[in-house]
């Protein structure tokens, strides 16, 4: 490819800097201290149940790297699903269709627990090595799949890798969902727009900081830069700024990653550190895009 096919970036002119900013953009927001019943905050858990797909998306078959993702299959889901359930508190599951169907038994736990699933792509494929058509292929084929096992269409989705492309929004679109959680232009739910017109989809958002697997690498060269009690100071503040703010807490969980015996600790004391404030409303998802989706009141930014 020639530098006159692909500029240095300072050397883009400004429509095409702009353009290129707002082909995905963020619009109409929910205002904080504006939740149901007047609660305090909102908090959103949610789990992405990569397991297999993880290694199977990268190429790698090896017995080793698949072992350690079906722990969370085996032993770590398990322990998600019994810590939400103590704690009464809802989620939403974003499932590749592969995971579902390589532990149906674990799949039918998380759902006779009620908890929301959403789509994750069909094996944890990364949407930037796919074109459009493959991207739309294979969202049907997860929508499909994942319906024909619960008897519900999924609503929302969660990009895997949250790997957001130029044309997973309009696939979204003709897919007719509901919501996006793959993206991070705000703390609170918001409009996506699309080439800076609202396109009805809500944004679930997300954060790196408030993930797990940043914190506990899956590489067994990488190094796991925190202790498990240090990642629960980082989340219990991330909860107590969104309840000062009167905002959304979400937290997206995996559970060949949280599973383990001293990092599921940290999820029963995040929990008990939300349970002991007042006004919390726990949802799912599919709930806050839904409640945010009725109250947008600011013009788009």
């Amino acid at each position: 490819m020639s530098r006159a096919e692909n500029p240095d970036p300072w050397e883009l002119p400004e429509a095409q800097w702009r353009a290129i900013v707002d082909e995905v953009g963020a619009g109409n927001g929910l205002d904080h201290r504006d939740w149901p019943g007047n609660a305090a905050v909102a908090v959103a858990i949610s789990v992405d149940v990569d397991n297999e797909t993880l290694p199977l998306s990268q190429r790698v078959s090896g017995p080793g790297p698949l072992s350690h993702a079906q722990y969370g299959a085996r032993v770590g889901i398990r322990r998600v699903v019994d810590a939400l359930n103590r704690h009464s508190v809802p989620a939403t599951f974003f499932y590749p269709a592969v995971s579902a169907m390589l532990a149906p038994e674990r799949f039918a736990e998380v759902r006779a627990a009620g908890h929301e699933i959403g789509l994750h792509g069909w094996i944890h494929e990364r949407c930037g090595e796919l074109t459009p058509a493959q991207e739309l292929e294979l969202g049907t084929r997860s929508i499909e799949a994942l319906t024909a096992v619960t008897g519900t269409r999924p609503v929302g989705m969660r990009t895997p890798y949250w790997d957001f492309t130029v044309h997973t929004l309009p696939i979204a679109q003709q897919l007719g969902l509901e919501y996006d959680s793959s993206l991070m232009a705000d703390d609170q739910p918001y409009e996506l727009l699309r080439g800076g017109e609202p396109t009805g989809l809500t944004e679930v958002p997300v954060s790196w900081i408030r993930d797990d697997a940043p914190y506990f690498p899956d590489d067994a060269l990488g190094k796991q830069a925190l202790a498990p009690h240090d990642v629960l100071r980082i989340w219990q503040d991330e909860f107590d700024g969104a309840y000062a703010e009167g905002g959304l807490f979400t937290l997206a969980l995996h559970p060949h990653v949280i599973g383990h015996r001293s990092r599921i600790k940290v999820l029963h004391d995040l929990l008990a550190h939300i349970a002991a404030h007042s006004g919390v409303w726990c949802a799912t998802h599919a709930e806050i895009a839904r409640y945010a989706t009725t109250r947008r009141t600011r013009p788009a930014q």
